[in-house]
C-alpha cells in the first residue's frame, strides 16, 4: 500500500486559500468562475492551483464535497421519516432547490446524472446516484413508483426540472411546481 505523503504547512495553507477563494467566488460568478483569477485572487500562480486540482471539476467536487454528502444523508433521514414516495419526491423537491440555491452544484451533479461510466465526479456523482438508488427501490417497492423508473432517469429529470424554474425566475419558486407536474408521470399506470 502506498501512503500519500503529508502535504507541506506552505502547500496546506495553499490547498486551504485556494479552497476559501474559490467558494467565493463560484458563489459569485458560478461554474463558469476564471480559475485563473481564483489563483490570483489565493495569491498563488496558476500552476499551484491546478497542482492541487488538476480540473475545474476537482475544484467544484473539493468545494461542494461536504455539501453533496449532506444532501445525500438527507435522503436516508426523509426515508426514515416518510414513506417511500413522499421520501423521494421530497428529496428531490431538496435536491433541484440546491442545485439553483448553490451555483457551480448543477455543473457538478451534472455527470451524476449521466449513464457514461465516466470517472469524473466519482464521489460526488456516487453518493448522489446512491440515495437516488435506494429511494427508488423503496418506492417502487411501495408501489408508488414506476418500475421501469431508473435511478438515473430521476438525477437527469430533477436536473431539468431546476433548469427550467431557473429560466422561470431564477429562484426556487417553481421547483416543487415542476417536480410536482412530471411526478405523476413517473407514477405507476392503473390496471
Amino acid at each position: 500500500m502506498v501512503r500519500a505523503r503529508p502535504m507541506r504547512a506552505d502547500a496546506r495553507r495553499n490547498h486551504e486559500r485556494l479552497l476559501k477563494v474559490a467558494v467565493e467566488a463560484f458563489a459569485e460568478y458560478g461554474e463558469g468562475a476564471s480559475l485563473d483569477d481564483i489563483a490570483k485572487r489565493a495569491g498563488v500562480g496558476s500552476g499551484t492551483l491546478y497542482r492541487h486540482f488538476p480540473t475545474r471539476h476537482a475544484l467544484l467536487e473539493a468545494v461542494y464535497l461536504d455539501r453533496v454528502e449532506a444532501i445525500a444523508a438527507r435522503a436516508d433521514e426523509l426515508a426514515a421519516g416518510l414513506p417511500p414516495g413522499e421520501a423521494l419526491v421530497e428529496w428531490l423537491y431538496e435536491l433541484g432547490a440546491g442545485l439553483i440555491e448553490v451555483r457551480g452544484l448543477k455543473a457538478l451533479l451534472g455527470p451524476a446524472a449521466s449513464d457514461t461510466g465516466s470517472p469524473v465526479g466519482t464521489a460526488c456523482g456516487d453518493s448522489v446516484r446512491s440515495a437516488a438508488g435506494r429511494l427508488v427501490r423503496a418506492a417502487q417497492e411501495e408501489g408508488t413508483l414506476r418500475g421501469d423508473v431508473e435511478p438515473v432517469d430521476i438525477l437527469r429529470l430533477v436536473h431539468g426540472v431546476a433548469a427550467a424554474a431557473e429560466l422561470a425566475d431564477a429562484e426556487c419558486a417553481y421547483v416543487r411546481r415542476y417536480l410536482m407536474l412530471w411526478v405523476e408521470g413517473v407514477r405507476p399506470r392503473a390496471v
